[in-house]
């Protein structure tokens, strides 16, 4: 059958599921009938083969048993698996949530975003609602009051004025739809910090509620509710698993027990208990968050005014940055509250799939079952084998893992969520704790726990025998694969008609087939250069070309890298003696001009008189 043909025939079988189930008075969600056809056709006892397309008759009887499952009301393991689907429809990680959460507030403000950064405003009129609409803005992102509220929007349009003022719109409408839109959120982020500052200083703040406080007081609260709630789903657990230890010692109990579903009601509060705990980290690690923030709000705000302090004006570049760090906390404390907030709700969701346990064990009935029995707390089985250990020589073949021999022993990911493979096998479907202390075995690259050391050696003998078997107990339950973590098992079980052919010795054999492929060995255009030249000595011989070193000077330079690793060497021409040879040697001479003046020493009159001779010689006489 085709895959899309396939696909349109299990979604009619789930539409059809779901009719059913309305008109019995039951409303059952897609994801929640999915899930149950999946446990019916896994389960062997129904006999649905998956290797083979369904007819007719095998769709009405998946159907109907869909419907009875589906309309069991006092079933826990139908409770188990609308709780696991809810869970998984509800819950995220932190860091998706607050993706999310940021995504979804982008979306909501995107109307209102358009509406400014498409406007073509010219007149006065046009002018002021382009400014009440970017205030309206602010507001919304901020999310600090409501833009109707008058008190409120006048201290924001204030806050606005004083960073933007309405005459700047005009350079405003000329930015591109992304310089517009970066300004626009810089702006909600410094009037955000501007009205922090002035309810911090008793200046202003209307509207804005003190998430610190109430942070401060709802996580504790929801703590306190979360530890409650698991401590009361920890009781019933441990008073389950006691009554179970009980039968397994006793077999003439178990058909005495069995109306009362008692393993599958061991399964729901398990589950239970273990999405509080996850929850809970995620309350813990909010709560660590908050206390870092709030230090770093008080310091953010005390730089603040150390900054501004009875100054009339401060430059921008001082106070803008930190406007905007106390704009970019108080939006993680907004995070932070709508986080505890739908964690809380989760919490208080997760009690609705509990009703079973008040119809089938009444407080009467459950200390009935107890009788003499002792109900221990997981910590208490933990303490009873703490001393036990496996003893390495006994094991050549297998690889234990000990506290004090492995680094990240307590970051490693134990198979079946740290309970003990051994006796979910062996006393059919009972959960204890392992101990990791008495030894991890690493087979097969994962890692189990066991909750005594016979366990341990017991499992460790033959592991594929008690792991088919929690596959095939997966199989009748099938809220044990999200329980136990089984997902990346029951993708490679073998299909029901090779499990029947198993039972009769016979093993169908894998059919094989040669397949191949090809790749073409050009899939890009050619890119051939013409100009490669794969000998060195042309290279050369083209660079000497180009350089033209006749009429240049040769230089070298050697670098740190270069220095006394290769020999360098340059070439260059000599400079030749030239001289000129005329036929004949000739030499002109002019006298040198001899003039004495006698008598200046004067004589024995006063008056001195002088005589002026010329002793320059004629040019014919030199």
């Amino acid at each position: 059958m085709p895959p899309t043909q396939a696909e349109s025939v299990i979604k009619n079988i789930i539409r059809e599921i779901g009719q059913e189930c309305a008109a019995h008075g039951e409303i059952a969600s897609e994801t929640v009938v999915a899930f149950m056809v999946k446990a019916v056709v896994l389960d062997p006892s129904n006999g649905f083969n998956m290797d083979r397309t369904l007819i007719k008759s095998d769709v009405q009887k998946l159907v109907k048993l869909c419907v009875t499952r589906l309309l069991d009301s006092k079933n826990p393991s139908l409770d188990t698996i609308k709780m696991q689907v809810y869970f998984d429809m509800n819950y995220t990680s932190r860091e998706e949530f607050l993706e999310e959460h940021h995504r979804v507030l982008e979306s909501r403000l995107s109307a209102v975003s358009r509406e400014i950064t498409d406007n073509r405003a010219c007149t006065r009129e046009e002018l002021e609602s382009l400014y009440r609409k970017i205030v309206s803005y602010v507001l919304l992102r901020s999310g600090l009051g409501s833009p109707t509220d008058i008190k409120i929007v006048r201290e924001a349009t204030a806050a606005l004025q004083s960073v933007f003022p309405q005459a700047e719109l005009g350079t405003f409408l000329t930015l591109s739809k992304k310089d517009k839109e970066r300004q626009l959120k810089e702006l909600t982020m410094i009037v955000t910090g501007i009205r922090l500052f002035n309810r911090d200083c008793g200046k202003g703040g209307e509207g804005i509620d003190d998430l610190p406080a109430i942070l401060h007081e709802a996580i504790p609260a929801t703590t306190q509710h979360i530890d409650s709630q698991l401590q009361i789903a920890q009781d019933q657990a441990f008073r389950y698993t006691a009554i179970l230890e009980k039968v397994t010692k006793n077999p003439l109990m178990i058909k005495e027990l069995e109306p009362y579903m008692l393993k599958e009601a061991l399964y729901n509060i398990r589950q239970y208990e273990i999405f509080l705990q996850t929850v809970l980290s995620d309350i813990i690690t909010c709560a660590q968050e908050v206390e870092m923030m709030i230090k770093h709000l008080a310091a953010q705000l005390e730089q603040l005014k150390m900054t501004v302090k009875s100054k009339t004006a401060v430059p921008t570049s001082q106070v803008f940055p930190i406007f905007i760090a106390l704009a970019s906390l108080w939006i993680s404390f907004q995070d932070e509250t709508v986080l505890i907030s739908v964690l809380s709700n989760l919490t208080t969701n997760l009690e609705l799939f509990l009703g079973t346990h008040e119809l089938l064990f009444p407080e009467k009935v459950i200390q009935g079952l107890l009788g003499d029995v002792t109900v221990k707390t997981d910590m208490a089985r933990l303490k009873e084998h703490m001393e036990e250990r496996v003893h390495l020589p006994d094991f050549r073949k297998q690889e234990w893992l000990f506290p004090e021999t492995t680094a990240n022993f307590d970051k490693l990911l134990i198979q079946y969520r740290g309970f003990c493979g051994y006796t979910f096998a062996a006393a059919d479907g009972l959960l204890l704790p392992g101990n990791p202390t008495i030894g991890i075995l690493k087979y097969k690259e994962k890692y189990y726990t066991f909750n005594t050391r016979d366990a341990a050696y017991s499992f460790a003998e033959n592991p594929e025998h008690y792991i088919n078997l929690i596959k095939e107990k997966a199989k009748k339950n099938a809220e044990l694969i999200q329980l136990l973590e089984l997902h990346q098992q029951f993708e490679t079980l073998i299909p029901y008609s090779q499990m029947r052919d198993v039972d009769k010795h016979y093993i169908k054999p894998i059919t094989k087939s040669e397949n191949s492929t090809q790749t073409d060995t050009h899939i890009l255009p050619p890119t051939t250069v013409r100009s490669y030249e794969w000998n060195e000595w042309e290279l050369r011989r083209k660079a000497i070309k180009l350089a033209n070193l006749r009429q240049k000077i040769t230089h070298s330079v050697q670098t740190d890298l270069s220095h006394m690793r290769r020999d360098n060497s340059s070439q260059v021409y000599p400079l030749k003696n030239v001289s000129t040879q005329s036929m004949r040697e000739g030499t002109t001479r002019v006298p040198r001009p001899q003039i004495f003046i006698a008598g200046l020493r004067g004589g024995q009159t006063k008056t001195t008189y002088g005589v002026k001779v010329n002793l320059t010689r004629a040019v014919d006489e030199t």
